[in-house]
């Protein structure tokens, strides 16, 4: 870069700075403003009202899209609250560990729109055979490839390795493409898949996928304990 060009954007700079500490400058020559040449449409001479008009519209524009969104979020949040409050009434209301079983599965694959459910369980809990129980009676020992998942406590969502689909989902493992696994103390895991490989994410919020764990752990706890 020249000399001169060097000069002349220190020159800009400085100009810009002190219009910057000095905002009520153009009040002081009107005429300036009015001969100012201002970046829109195609850089044809436009009056500084029309920017900066132009400008808050836009601005306010930006601001209505990001309250769209939120509003967005603060709806699915509510909804799924309300599928987490009905999945809790029907674990209460089953009379025995069987229909709670069932009532969790049947929830989370109608409310939650998933695929798959499986419930993995160390050991025996006295429920019944069926093709979303997978009893391990080796307990977590039993299952090396969750051993990192289950010593963290946390939900994980996302693409899953072959190896634990494979264990979770068996024969319907190549049609889960995405999926959420919660550990469930020392009774085992919790699985849920989906066909659609953006259902779950590994950035998604857990707070859902705790609060659904924490359910079905007070359930197990309870048929454990008889009461």
């Amino acid at each position: 870069m020249s000399d001169t060009a060097t000069a002349e954007t220190l020159s800009a700079s400085e100009v810009a700075a002190y219009l910057r500490r000095h905002p009520e400058f153009l009040s002081s020559y009107p005429d300036l403003a009015v001969e100012l040449t201002l970046p829109r449409d195609g850089g044809q001479v436009a009056s500084l009202a029309i920017y900066q008009l132009q400008s808050l519209r836009e601005k306010n524009g930006e601001l209505e899209q990001q309250l769209q969104a939120l509003k967005g979020i603060a709806e699915d949040n509510e909804r799924l609250m309300q599928r987490v409050h009905d999945l809790n009434v029907a674990v209460l209301r089953a009379t025995t560990p069987a229909v709670a079983a069932r009532s969790v599965v049947a929830r989370l694959s109608e409310d939650f729109q998933t695929d798959q459910v499986r419930l993995l369980l160390f050991g025996t809990i006295g429920l019944p055979p069926a093709d979303w129980l997978i009893h391990v009676p080796g307990g977590r020992h039993a299952v090396p490839e969750f051993a990192d998942f289950l010593a963290h406590h946390e939900p994980v969502a996302g693409r899953l390795s072959a190896e634990r689909l494979y264990r979770l989902f068996g024969e319907h493992a190549p049609e889960v493409r995405s999926s959420a696994i919660m550990p469930l103390g020392d009774f085992g895991i919790l699985a849920i898949g989906s066909g659609d490989p953006d259902h779950f994410q590994p950035g998604m919020g857990t707070l859902f996928l705790k609060m659904i764990a924490a359910t079905v752990t007070a359930a197990l706890r309870r048929s454990h304990e008889g009461v």
